[in-house]
């Protein structure tokens, strides 16, 4: 039986997301995110994201200015200005919230990694919430919410630690000229490198 049961109207939907967005080469879109961890004060931060093909990922922050998160598609590296650290390590063995946004482009498959799908109207919007397959992921539920333009407007991530990671997307623009060398990370002078996020 198929995951999506009979609901008909939202597997269109999904196969329309996925459609959207894996036949996409690159992607540049404004992003505001939100960390909500247990016992602790939330933390907003805001600036630019730039996805190409493959598992590349830049993540420009205008707020805090100059945080840089980088992916060249095997590895990731976390720039921090106010400790002038940097943290290395493999995107395969990432738990970082962000790795999974990776699906945004290229890697987006509803029946193959989510469960228990469930879609409904939001004003003009689709609400979609899922549940991931495997038990073996940093988050326990992912919600998207979809406009009538088939773009995803935001996304809201709640980890196995019952932390909540709120995303918001504006200015989408699919493929868009991106050079490769934005996807390479060059470490700051005087930044301390160290390897697994350790």
């Amino acid at each position: 039986m198929s995951v999506f049961a009979a609901e008909g109207p939202t597997e269109h939907l999904l196969k329309q997301l996925e459609r959207r967005y894996n036949h996409s080469q690159t992607l540049q879109v404004h992003f505001s995110e939100t960390y909500i961890s247990p016992g602790r004060t939330s933390r907003t931060e805001a600036g630019m994201l730039y996805l190409r093909k493959p598992g590349r990922m830049r993540w420009d922050y205008t707020s805090p200015t100059g945080k840089l998160f980088i992916s060249d598609g095997k590895l990731l590296y976390l720039y921090i200005p106010s400790s002038k650290r940097v943290e290395k390590m493999k995107l395969k063995e990432s738990e970082d919230y962000r790795a999974p946004l990776a699906f945004l482009l290229g890697k987006l498959d509803f029946s193959k990694d989510f469960q228990n799908i469930q879609a409904r109207q939001q004003g003009a919007d689709t609400l979609v919430s899922a549940d991931p397959k495997s038990s073996n992921l940093p988050y326990s539920k992912v919600e998207f919410l979809v406009s009538p333009k088939i773009e995803i407007r935001k996304l809201h991530i709640v980890g196995q630690d019952k932390s909540v990671l709120d995303f918001e997307f504006e200015q989408e623009m699919l493929n868009p000229k991106l050079d490769s060398r934005m996807f390479q990370f060059q470490p700051p002078s005087g930044a301390e490198v160290v390897e697994g996020g350790d």
